[in-house]
């Protein structure tokens, strides 16, 4: 892959409370890129589902993943974008929406933390009873994806740091020195 072909639209996915917003926040200020938060796409219709208890089904996510999709196509250069993105097919058509190649930075941990940071979180409309469905419904990326993994147990400054680490070697956004 030369340079001019790595991605420059990077997803931060993983289920709720693996730190999206949060993550995709400080790598979008470090970066100096706009930041597409996935949540404020959704319709309506689909936060009374979620904030009832009730889960989303594909019939319900493909128009929110073709907007956000759009909304990517739609940004020259790069951008940071915070997006479950859960299964392979939704990965793919965020991809076709845009248009354009996406390195998806998947923040990865156990059910513990997911579950505690959830519990901690206020004025969200996702309800910690929705945090299962999500795991069962999370298809971890595969070999044959443009992925990284980041582990969301250490500090948020920290997974920052790891993220924009493994996004100098996978991503063609240009990534600063800390120290600068």
């Amino acid at each position: 892959m030369t340079t001019n072909e790595r991605p420059t639209a990077v997803v931060v996915m993983g289920v709720a409370g693996s730190g999206k917003t949060v993550i995709g926040e400080g790598l979008a200020e470090r970066l100096g890129l706009p930041l597409l938060e996935g949540d404020a796409f959704h319709p309506e219709a689909n936060v009374r589902k979620m904030s009832s208890g009730h889960p989303l089904d594909d019939d319900d996510r493909w128009p929110w993943l073709d907007a956000i999709g759009t909304a990517i196509g739609e940004i020259p250069g790069g951008v940071i974008v915070a997006c479950s993105a859960l299964k392979r097919a939704y990965r793919e058509r965020l991809i076709a929406a845009a248009r354009r190649p996406i390195l998806f930075l998947f923040l990865d941990g156990d059910r513990a933390t997911l579950a505690g940071r959830i519990g901690a979180r206020k004025d969200h409309f996702m309800p910690p009873g929705l945090l299962d469905s999500q795991l069962a419904t999370l298809e971890p990326p595969g070999p044959d994806e443009d992925f990284v993994r980041i582990d969301i147990g250490p500090t948020v400054p920290e997974v920052v740091d790891a993220a924009l680490d493994a996004l100098a070697g996978a991503s063609g956004l240009a990534i600063p020195d800390p120290g600068s």
